[in-house]
């Protein structure tokens, strides 16, 4: 029985837990779930992990193998779909980057480590605002309608808006359900364009519901 502590397994946990820190401060700055404390168990986690699977032998590198299929777990935990969106996607990307990134410090190589985690913040918080720029030009989204009843003149006028707001949409879906018409539309265009068409969708009195 060893009670001893290796320094190089030490430097691992420390820089794990730098690492682990500077992702977690930024998803938690940013009110992400998954925020500073676990961002850095999941890095530390898997430096530990890396470390046991270093000082087995064997068939014990399999640990470090099985580390990707446990954050397949946590990260399907925060993945989920609202309405008819996905949400979460990035945060497990991120979880599986810092998984990476724990491992890498578990077998010794703190200085690409370190410099992988500079460049997660720097894709988490430069090329968020690119995208944010993107979406101001170029957006899709998909919009479900509900008309107060079936009469399909309710979307022909919500197609002409769309064309007076030189907005492109496409029919994905729609049917007819106790009296209502249903239509789900996909529409694609600027953040204005979109924001004028909010503004007359609420005018339209034959509209019951939509998002």
């Amino acid at each position: 029985m060893q009670f001893l502590l290796e320094q190089e397994d030490l430097i691992s946990i420390a820089m794990s837990i730098l690492c682990g820190s500077i992702i977690g401060f930024e998803r938690e700055y940013n009110n992400k779930s998954a925020g500073f404390r676990t961002v850095i168990l999941i890095c530390l986690g898997s430096t530990i992990f890396t470390i046991v699977s270093k000082h087995g032998s064997g068939s014990d590198d399999r640990i470090a193998a099985n580390i990707i299929t446990g954050i397949g777990f946590i990260g399907a935990g925060v993945i989920f779909k609202d309405k008819l969106s996905v949400l979460g996607l990035t945060t497990a990307a991120v979880i599986w980057t810092t998984a990476g990134i724990g491992m890498l410090t578990g077998i010794g190589y703190h200085a690409l480590s370190f410099s992988l985690t500079i460049f997660t913040i720097i894709v988490l918080a430069l090329f968020g605002k690119v995208e944010s720029l993107i979406e101001l030009f170029h957006n899709s989204k998909t919009i479900t309608i509900t008309f107060q009843d079936a009469d399909i003149n309710h979307l022909y006028s919500v197609e002409k808006a769309l064309i007076m707001k030189k907005l492109k949409s496409r029919r994905l879906m729609m049917n007819k359900s106790k009296g209502k018409l249903f239509v789900m539309l996909k529409v694609t265009g600027s953040q204005k364009q979109f924001v004028e068409l909010n503004e007359e969708l609420i005018k339209m009195e034959s509209i019951v519901e939509y998002y």
